[in-house]
């Protein structure tokens, strides 16, 4: 069954047996779909929203801090323009379609209620039935549950940047914002730009340029090789996923950030929130050493930009320092009508009722995508096995790996049969 503007939907309401199910609708979900489709696998897709669903929940000034190269799932043609970025209306749009050309088979607004291992396989309950797989694929991602990392104090609205749509549904007056990575830095400037006082609260972060040497600076984080780093080479995988990604934004035709900026803006930048004592938020007096540690890890990147033969022939770039006014120590939220939490996400799996495949943090153990449980394959996790695993563009080779993991273990035996669909 078909509707105008969706993926193909199935439906459930009585137990169905499926050979892979999986969990999630989004790139990464349909990434594996376009691998599975190609084998002749059958499959189905779990989608608690619509296609894409995360990108939803997303503000509405949003547009893809990645160019367009860096965007392409698996069998996507070259975009037209290579170098543009992409406002949020239009990549939720591109995903929709996406689905569509696969005739992915998709079950929308579905939540699902428990894994558990039955026979050689897994039962998954589900708010609209029971299925019966034989594997089953978590592409929930790596931004599941909205992470608050302190108790919200009473007083001033309180919102994770995923319930932040834009300027004129927030309250009147000067908004905190928590968070100084790519999302804090965003919605700061944003609201600065329509009148607000703002005061960012900034710990660990990275400073980039958007451009360097006639290139994006993602472009050359290509080049060299960046992305393409395996976890078997990086010699600490959980220092390297505490490093924040650039701070940068595809507004424009592609805009740089950096506490520079905001604070010319005039955001006021503080260090990090340590807590709040009353009716006060108090900062850490870090924000010199998050500024230095920033500093240095840039400057090690454009030194290796500037060894690369492709940056010959171009002027020598100067890095200026990043000079900002004494940072406040306390704010009274007497004066704050708004506090956004830019502080990420964590990945939680209530519903998973198989043991042994998490960790004492809560995170999934795996291989490649592949669990410690037979049949149980996770995809979409930052460095999976990449550094770009989950990136848009990069989640499609561990789908690749996931797909061919899933069939061999099914005897290479591709099966075209569609499941059943009820009205």
């Amino acid at each position: 069954m078909t509707r105008d503007g969706g993926a193909r939907i199935v439906r459930a309401p009585r137990p169905s047996r499926i050979e892979t199910l999986v969990v999630g609708a989004g790139q990464a979900g349909l990434a594996l779909s376009h691998h599975l489709s190609a084998a002749g696998h059958e499959h189905v897709l779990l989608e608690r929203g619509r296609v894409g669903q995360r990108w939803h929940e997303r503000w509405d000034s949003l547009t893809l801090l990645s160019p367009n190269w860096m965007n392409r799932l698996p069998g996507d043609p070259a975009p037209a323009h290579r170098d543009g970025f992409l406002p949020l209306a239009a990549f939720v749009a591109h995903l929709e379609s996406y689905a569509r050309s696969l005739a992915a088979p998709v079950v929308e607004g579905v939540e699902v209620e428990r894994i558990e291992r039955c026979g050689p396989g897994f039962r998954v309950d589900t708010t609209s039935g029971t299925w019966l797989a034989r594997s089953v694929v978590l592409a929930t991602g790596d931004a599941a549950e909205p992470h608050l990392p302190l108790a919200p104090p009473p007083g001033p609205l309180s919102l994770h940047s995923s319930e932040y749509r834009r300027p004129q549904l927030m309250p009147d007056g000067p908004v905190l914002v928590v968070g100084s990575g790519t999302s804090g830095q965003q919605l700061a400037l944003e609201l600065q730009q329509a009148g607000r006082d703002v005061v960012l609260a900034a710990g660990r972060h990275s400073r980039a340029p958007r451009r360097y040497r006639g290139r994006d600076i993602f472009e050359w984080a290509e080049i060299l090789g960046d992305f393409d780093r395996t976890i078997d080479e990086m010699p600490d995988v959980e220092a390297a996923k505490r490093v924040p990604l650039f701070p940068l934004s595809g507004a424009n035709g592609g805009e740089d950030l950096g506490l520079d900026r905001l604070a010319a803006a005039g955001v006021t930048v503080t260090g990090r929130l340590m807590g709040f004592d009353g009716m006060r938020a108090v900062f850490a007096d870090d924000l010199a050493a998050n500024l230095a540690g920033a500093d240095v890890r840039l400057r090690k990147l454009l030194q290796r930009i500037d060894a690369h033969p492709l940056a010959e022939g171009w002027e020598p770039e100067p890095l200026p320092d990043v000079i900002l006014p004494a940072a406040p120590r306390t704010l009274d939220l007497r004066r704050v009508r708004a506090i956004i939490w830019a502080t990420g996400f964590r990945r939680t799996y209530p519903w998973l009722r198989v043991p042994g495949v998490l960790d004492p943090h809560g995170e999934i153990v795996q291989r490649r995508g592949a669990t410690r449980e037979r049949g149980l394959y996770v995809l979409g996790l930052a460095y999976q096995y990449r550094r770009n695993s989950h990136f848009i563009g990069g989640v499609g080779r561990d789908a690749e790996t996931v797909a061919r993991s899933i069939i061999e273990r099914r005897g290479g035996r591709a099966r075209a049969r569609t499941p059943a669909v009820a009205a």
